[in-house]
C-alpha cells in the first residue's frame, strides 16, 4: 500500500519513511511539508493512506483534509499530531478522517493503523477514544463552544497581543520567538477557537476578557 505524509517538520518526515522502509508491505509515495506541495503531488501520485499533521503553513491539516476528500472520496486520511486537544481531534474526524494518532506512538502502532485505516476501518489512540467516549457520554461536541476552549499559556499571550492590534514580527519581537513560531500559534488558534480570521481572534478575546 501506498502512504504519503504530509508534515512541516523534514526530520519527522524521514522519521516515518524509514520506518515505512521496514515494512514489504508499505511504500512512501511522497512526503509534503504543506498544502501546495501536498496538491501538486495527488496530481501525479494518489496514495492509498495519508497521514495528516495539523499544524501546516498557511492552510492546516483540517482544512487540508477537507479539500483533498472532497476530489480523491478512497484516500484513506490518518491525522498524527502531536495537539491533543479535544477540539484538534473532533474536528479533523468530522472532516472525514479514518482515524488520530499523537506523535508519541510507537512504530508498532502506527502501522498497525495504516493498515486498518487501509483496509476500511477506523483507528484511534487511546486518548483520542477517551475524548470520543467523554463527549459522548456528556452528549457534547468539542467544537460546539469555544468556551470550552483550553489555551495554553503562550496561546493566550499571543491572542491579547493580536487582540491589541501588534503585527506577527511585533509579537515576535515582544516574546522573543519567531515570526514563524508566531504565525504558527496564529493558526492554531483559528482553529482552536472555530474562528475564520484574525477579527474572529479579537472578537473572542474581547469576550473572554483578554482585551479591551
Amino acid at each position: 500500500m501506498k502512504v504519503a505524509i504530509i508534515d512541516d517538520h523534514k526530520m519527522f518526515r524521514q522519521g516515518v519513511e524509514s520506518l515505512l522502509n521496514d515494512h514489504e508491505d508499505l511504500t512512501l509515495a511522497w512526503g509534503a511539508a504543506n498544502s501546495k506541495e501536498a496538491m501538486d503531488h495527488l496530481e501525479a501520485n494518489v496514495p492509498d493512506v495519508i497521514l495528516m499533521d495539523i499544524s501546516l503553513g498557511e492552510e492546516s491539516g483540517i482544512t487540508l483534509s477537507s479539500k483533498i476528500l472532497k476530489d480523491y472520496v478512497d484516500i484513506k486520511i490518518l491525522g498524527l499530531s502531536m495537539h491533543k486537544e479535544d477540539n484538534y481531534i473532533v474536528k479533523l474526524l468530522e472532516v472525514g478522517a479514518k482515524g488520530y494518532l499523537l506523535k508519541d506512538a510507537g512504530a508498532d502502532e502506527m502501522v498497525l493503523a495504516i493498515k486498518k485505516v487501509y483496509e476500511g476501518g477506523t483507528y484511534y489512540s487511546s486518548h483520542v477514544t477517551n475524548v470520543l467516549m467523554k463527549h459522548l457520554q456528556q452528549g457534547t461536541t468539542p467544537s460546539a463552544s469555544g468556551d470550552q476552549v483550553k489555551l495554553t499559556k503562550r496561546e493566550k499571550e499571543i491572542l491579547t497581543l493580536i487582540a491589541n492590534e501588534l503585527s506577527n514580527p511585533e509579537i515576535a519581537e515582544k516574546l522573543f520567538i519567531s515570526i514563524r513560531t508566531v504565525d504558527t500559534h496564529r493558526r492554531n488558534l483559528l482553529d482552536k477557537l472555530d474562528v475564520k480570521n484574525t477579527a474572529g481572534l479579537v472578537k473572542y478575546a474581547i469576550k473572554h476578557g483578554m482585551a479591551d
